[in-house]
């Protein structure tokens, strides 16, 4: 499942040990530096290319999950 992917891409990146799919990317302490991380690792891991603005757009692990499934990102 594509969600338990990100889940945790973002976990590993923002060194946090459990993350709900409603919890904010900026409210977690999410910044630049690591939204640059999980921009790379979704492409080395899940293969899709996300451009920054929807990591923006998309600050939760519900959205950005559901954005990439729209993009047809295998899970």
């Amino acid at each position: 499942m594509i969600a338990d992917k990100v889940r945790a891409i973002w976990c590993r990146e923002l060194r946090l040990d459990g993350i709900a799919s409603d919890d904010d990317f900026f409210a977690l302490g999410g910044h630049s530096i690591a939204m640059a991380r999980i921009q790379s690792a979704l492409v080395e891991e899940l293969g899709v290319e996300v451009p920054m603005d929807q990591l923006f757009l998309n600050p939760t692990v519900a959205s950005i999950s559901a954005h990439l499934e729209s993009l047809g990102a295998d899970s």
